[in-house]
C-alpha cells in the first residue's frame, strides 16, 4: 500500500507519521511519500518521519520528493494538507478583516474566502495530476476550508472525501468526562465543516442512551470553557456547538478580542520555528509535546481510519465531508455536509439525519449558499463574484463591509489570484 502526503513538509506531518506507525495494523503502509516544494523543511520532516518509523518498528519505507507527479504515481491514497501562501498569508487573513470590524479567521468569513480563492485552483491542479498518475487513488482532503475544497474536488469528478478533526476532538473529550473508551461514544454530529453541532451523545452505539443532558448538567462549565461560550448558551440550546460557532454567536466580542492580541498565525509561526529546530535534532525519534500546541489534535487517527475504510472496504461509520445527496433535504444534493457516513471502497455515504431545528438549518442553508458563491469565485474569479460571496456571508452581510473587504482581499492576495 502506497500513500502520498502532499504538503508533507508541514510541521503537522509528524502527528500523521506517529499515527501511521502506531496504527499499522489498521493501515499497513508499505511506502509513504512526503511531497513538498520546500526542500529544506521536507528534509527535516522526512528525517524525523523515518526515525519515528524505526523507533516504533514500522517496516514501511519513507521517501521525500519535490516532484509531485513522481510522488503520487501509483499511490492508493493521496492526503492533501496544503497552506498556499504559508503562515504569512494566514496572518493577513486574520488581520485585514478586522480593519472593517469583521472576524479575521482562516477558515470562515472574509479570511476563509481568501484562503478558498488561493487554494481551490491549486488543489484542482494537483487532483488532475493525481488522476493521471494514480487514477484509482482516493484523495483525502485535510486542506481548509475543507467544505469548499472538497466540494470543488467532488464536482470535478475526483475520488475525494473531506476530513476534519472537530468531531473526534469532541468524542475524545466526552469519553474522558464520562470515563469510557472513545469507541463507546457516538455523536449526532451535523452541519457543514466548521459549522456543526453535537445534538446527542450516545453510549454503546447509535441507538444507545443519550447522555448529552448528563454531560451538560455535570460538566457544562468545563465544556463551555473549552468553547469560550457562556454556560447559559449551552443550557439554553441543549446542544454543544463547535468552537467555530463562537464566531457567529459572539461575533463582536471575538472581534474585540482579536484586535487586542497577536494573531493566531503569529503564534503558530513561532511554534513552527521551534518545531523545525527540534526536528533537526538527529536524536529526536518521536513527535514532541510542543506539536500539540500547533493544532490538528487526533488528525492522524481520523486520517488512518478514513484511509483504511476506503482502501480496505470496511464500511465503518465516520464523520466526514461528502456530497449531501438528499441527507439534509433543504440543501442541494451537491452541497458538501459534515455528518456520520458509511465509508467503504465506493466512498462516503451519509447516514440519515433527524430533522433539524430551524435555528440550525437556517444558518446551514445560509452558509451553504455562501460556499456556492465562494466556489464560483474561486473557479472563475472576478471582483463582482468576490463581492457577492462576501455579501452573502452571515458574518458580513452589509454592502459597505463587503465592498471594503473585497478591496482588501484582492490587494492582499494578488500574487495568488490568476485573474487579477
Amino acid at each position: 500500500m502506497k500513500l502520498a502526503v502532499v504538503g508533507g513538509g508541514s510541521t503537522y506531518t509528524p502527528e500523521l507519521i506517529d499515527g501511521f506507525a502506531r496504527l499499522r495494523d489498521t493501515l499497513p503502509v508499505e511506502e509513504l511519500v512526503l511531497v513538498d516544494p520546500a526542500a529544506e523543511r521536507l528534509a527535516l520532516v522526512g528525517g524525523l518521519a523515518r526515525r519515528i518509523f524505526e523507533r516504533q518498528g514500522h517496516p514501511g519505507k519513507v521517501t521525500t520528493t519535490s516532484d509531485l507527479d513522481a510522488g503520487v504515481a501509483g499511490a492508493d491514497a493521496v492526503l492533501l494538507q496544503l497552506r498556499i501562501g504559508g503562515q504569512a498569508a494566514r496572518n493577513e487573513d486574520e488581520t485585514w478583516p478586522l480593519e472593517c470590524g469583521c472576524v479575521g479567521q482562516e477558515t470562515t468569513g472574509a479570511g476563509g474566502l481568501a484562503k478558498a480563492l488561493r487554494t481551490v485552483p491549486v488543489v484542482l491542479d494537483i487532483a488532475e495530476r493525481v488522476r493521471k498518475a494514480a487514477p484509482d487513488a482516493w484523495i483525502i482532503d485535510f486542506t481548509n476550508p475543507v467544505g469548499i475544497v472538497t466540494r470543488a474536488l467532488l464536482k470535478a469528478g475526483h475520488r475525494a472525501v473531506g476530513l476534519c478533526n472537530v468531531a473526534i476532538g469532541f468524542q475524545r473529550r466526552f469519553a474522558r468526562l464520562l470515563d469510557v473508551t472513545p469507541d463507546q461514544v457516538h455523536l449526532d454530529h451535523v452541519g457543514l465543516n466548521h459549522l456543526t453541532w453535537e445534538r446527542s451523545v450516545r453510549l454503546g452505539g447509535p441507538d444507545g442512551a443519550d447522555v448529552l443532558p448528563k454531560l451538560l448538567a455535570e460538566h457544562g462549565d468545563a465544556i463551555a470553557g473549552d468553547l469560550h461560550l457562556p454556560r447559559a448558551v449551552l443550557d439554553r440550546l441543549g446542544v454543544v456547538p463547535s468552537y467555530y460557532l463562537r464566531y457567529y454567536y459572539a461575533h463582536d466580542e471575538v472581534v474585540r478580542e482579536l484586535m487586542s492580541k497577536p494573531s493566531r498565525a503569529a503564534e503558530v509561526a513561532a511554534i513552527e520555528l521551534q518545531l523545525l529546530e527540534m526536528y533537526a535534532d538527529p536524536t529526536l525519534d518521536e513527535k514532541p509535546e510542543l506539536l500539540a500546541r500547533r493544532g490538528g489534535a487526533f488528525y492522524s487517527e481520523v486520517a488512518v481510519a478514513l484511509a483504511s475504510s476506503l482502501l480496505r472496504d470496511s464500511g465503518d461509520v465516520q464523520v466526514v465531508n461528502s456530497f449531501n445527496n438528499g441527507t439534509l433535504p433543504f440543501l442541494p444534493d451537491d452541497a458538501v455536509i459534515e455528518v456520520p457516513a458509511t465509508v467503504d471502497a465506493t466512498g462516503a455515504s451519509p447516514l440519515p439525519v433527524p430533522p433539524l431545528d430551524p435555528l440550525y438549518s437556517g444558518l446551514i442553508a445560509n452558509v451553504t449558499a455562501y460556499e456556492d458563491l465562494a466556489l464560483d469565485a474561486a473557479l472563475r474569479g472576478g471582483r463582482d463574484r468576490v463581492f457577492k460571496a462576501l455579501l452573502s456571508h452571515p458574518l458580513i452581510g452589509q454592502y459597505e463591509y463587503a465592498e471594503a473587504l473585497t478591496d482588501r482581499l484582492i490587494a492582499h492576495n494578488r500574487e495568488h489570484l490568476a485573474w487579477t
